[in-house]
Order: structure tokens, then C-alpha cells, then sequence
């Protein structure tokens, strides 16, 4: 009688498991979509070398936003309702020097941004948002006055000459807790 300790184990087939093995690799990697980081997209100017003399600006040529921890705005020493802050700064844009409290030409507007540390996300993009709004609006108003079209229609040269008349000044300081000071 044949015992069967003495026979060795039958070995399972494997020489198909690297072909799986590698169309499930390729079948994950091409049905996988990767997420893509977002951030805000905001140029910094060029730094330019030949001219690093700090510019003095007069008080009321800055729009002062200041964001607390509880997300509520102070603008130049007030509070100020985040629908509000889109209209505020196309004032301070456009305003020539007609207001004392307000920019006296486009291109010597600056608005100040600073936010405290523990503000939300969300409203720190809000606000950038509304930045943003006010200063495409401003160059759509000039191009639809100057050039009978919308900002996004113009040349390229006539947008550029656009940005010239108003540069998008935002001026980001480093966040800081205000309750320190």
C-alpha cells in the first residue's frame, strides 16, 4: 500500500499571475483620476533689482481689510459687511482724489489685506474674491466707456494699457493674532 507522505506536494501554476498581476496595475492606474491641488492664483510682480527703494504711500491711497479669527471684516477702522467690500473698493479705485479718505488716482490705489491666524479659509477666499470682482469691474466699466467692449474682448495691447490705468495693488500682509496687540 502506497502512503502518500511521500509524495511532494503538487505546485500550483503560476505563470500567469505577473500577467494579471500587471493588467490590474494598468487597468488602476489608467481608471484613477488624480486630484490636482487648487490654490489662488495670484501673479506676484517681478522683483525688480534696480529699483528696491521703499515707496512712502500716503494713508489714503491704502485700503486698510483687516480679518479677525471670527471672520468679521474691519475695513479702515469699521466693520464691514463682505457684500459690502466689492463696491467699497471700486470707491477707493475710482475715486481721483474727489474724497479725502480715498485713493487719489487708480494707480496709487493699494488695498492692505491682513488677516489674523485663525481665520477661516473660506472667508479669506471670499474676500479675495470680492478683491478680484472689484478691480474686473473697474476694467470692464473703462473698457466698455473707452472701447465699447467688454474688458475679455479688448486686444491684448488695449488690456494691457487698461492694467496700467489699474494695476491690481493687493498688498498681503503676514497673518498675526490680533488679540496680541
Amino acid at each position: 500500500m502506497k502512503t502518500n507522505q511521500n509524495k511532494a506536494p503538487k505546485e500550483i501554476n503560476a505563470s500567469s499571475m505577473a500577467d494579471i498581476a500587471f493588467l490590474l496595475l494598468i487597468f488602476f492606474l489608467v481608471t484613477t483620476t488624480m486630484d490636482v491641488d487648487k490654490g489662488i492664483l495670484t501673479l506676484l510682480p517681478p522683483y525688480d533689482m534696480h529699483n528696491d527703494v521703499t515707496t512712502e504711500h500716503h494713508k489714503k491711497n491704502v485700503l486698510e481689510i483687516l480679518i479677525n479669527s471670527k471672520d468679521q471684516l474691519l475695513v479702515e477702522g469699521a466693520p464691514l459687511a463682505i457684500q459690502e467690500l466689492k463696491e467699497l473698493t471700486i470707491k477707493h479705485l475710482t475715486n481721483n482724489g474727489v474724497e479725502p479718505h480715498f485713493s487719489e488716482s487708480p494707480t496709487k490705489a493699494i488695498v492692505s489685506l491682513q488677516n489674523d491666524r485663525k481665520t477661516s479659509y473660506d472667508i479669506y477666499v471670499t474676500v479675495q474674491n470680492e478683491l478680484k470682482a472689484a478691480y474686473a469691474q473697474v476694467r470692464n466699466e473703462h473698457a466698455q466707456a473707452h472701447h465699447g467692449l467688454n474688458f475679455k474682448d479688448l486686444r491684448k495691447e488695449e488690456q494691457k494699457a487698461i492694467r496700467k490705468i489699474f494695476p491690481m495693488l493687493i498688498s498681503e500682509a503676514e497673518p498675526r493674532n490680533f488679540a496680541e496687540k
